[in-house]
C-alpha cells in the first residue's frame, strides 16, 4: 500500500507526518480532546502550560502518576492520549497495549526517551501513532496531536528512516505459504527463525515482537515438535534444509 509522506521543518527539528488521509482535515475538526499522562505532576503542569491557549485542542484531564492506569480514560471521551515515558520501558509498552485494547478510539502520542531508536519500533508495534523526543517544542507537540487525530502518523525524520529500513529488512524474510504447508509453521513461527539464527535470546526475541518471553518459549516448543527438532539450532538447520532462507 502506498504511503504518502511529507516533511515539515520546525525550527531546527524535522518531523515526519505520514498518513493516507490529508492532515489538513484536522482544520475542519472540532477541538481535539487531549488527556495528558506523565510520571509526575510537575511534568503534567509543564505540558498543560505548553498546550494552554491553543484553539485546536482541549485538555480534558491529566494524571501525574506512573504507570498510567488506562481505566482513567473510561468515560472521558478523549481523542488523544499524550503519554510521557515513565522511565521503565516495559511498563510503557504495557500501558500502550492496555490503552489500545481498552480504548480503541483513543490515539496515542508518546514522548519517548532519549534512547529513541532502541524503543521506537516497539512502541509502534504496541500501538502508538505519534512518537516524539522529550526535547520537542510546544508547537511540535501540538502539530503531532492534531495530525494523529486526523489519521496521520508522526515521528522524527531519522526515526522515519529507521521505520523504512525495518520494513525493507522484514520484506526479505516474509513468511512463505509453501513452508507453512510443508512444515506446518505458522506466520509467527516463521518470523522467529531469522532471530533464532542470529543467536538472540528468548527475551530479546520477545522484545522484538512486543510479546512475553513465555509466549516465545511456547512458540519454540511447538516448532520443535512440528518439525522434529531437538533444540533451537536444529530448528534453524531443518528450516534451511527445507529451503527457508534465514
Amino acid at each position: 500500500m502506498a504511503i504518502a509522506a511529507r516533511q515539515k521543518s520546525v525550527g531546527t527539528a524535522s518531523v515526519m507526518i505520514m498518513g493516507t488521509r490529508e492532515v489538513a482535515r484536522a482544520e475542519a475538526l472540532s477541538a481535539v480532546r487531549v488527556f495528558i499522562a506523565a510520571s509526575a505532576e510537575a511534568e503534567v503542569e509543564t505540558l498543560s502550560r505548553l498546550l494552554h491557549g491553543s484553539t485546536q485542542l482541549e485538555v480534558i484531564g491529566t494524571l501525574g502518576i506512573a504507570p498510567f492506569d488506562a481505566t482513567t480514560l473510561t468515560g472521558k471521551c478523549a481523542d488523544v492520549l499524550l503519554l510521557t515515558s515513565c522511565g521503565n520501558f516495559q511498563e510503557d509498552l504495557s500501558v500502550i497495549r492496555t490503552v489500545r485494547a481498552s480504548q480503541p478510539g483513543v490515539e496515542i502520542v508518546m514522548l519517548g526517551t532519549r534512547d529513541e531508536e532502541a524503543h521506537f519500533l516497539q512502541c509502534v508495534r504496541a500501538g502508538v501513532h505519534g512518537y516524539l523526543s522529550p526535547e520537542v517544542a510546544a508547537h511540535e507537540i501540538l502539530q503531532a496531536i492534531v495530525a494523529v487525530r486526523s489519521g496521520a502518523a508522526v515521528c522524527p525524520g531519522k526515526l522515519c528512516a529507521e521505520l523504512f529500513r525495518y520494513f525493507e529488512t522484514e520484506a526479505k524474510s516474509l513468511p512463505s505459504s509453501a513452508i507453512h504447508q510443508r512444515m506446518g509453521l505458522t506466520r509467527r513461527e516463521q518470523q522467529l527463525i531469522p532471530l533464532v539464527a542470529k543467536g538472540l535470546t528468548n527475551k530479546e526475541i520477545a522484545n522484538h515482537f512486543s510479546l512475553s518471553e513465555q509466549t516465545i518459549k511456547n512458540h519454540l516448543y511447538r516448532m520443535k515438535h512440528k518439525i522434529g527438532a531437538e533444540d533451537r539450532l536444529s530448528i534453524v538447520h531443518l528450516c534451511r534444509v527445507q529451503g527457508l532462507m534465514v
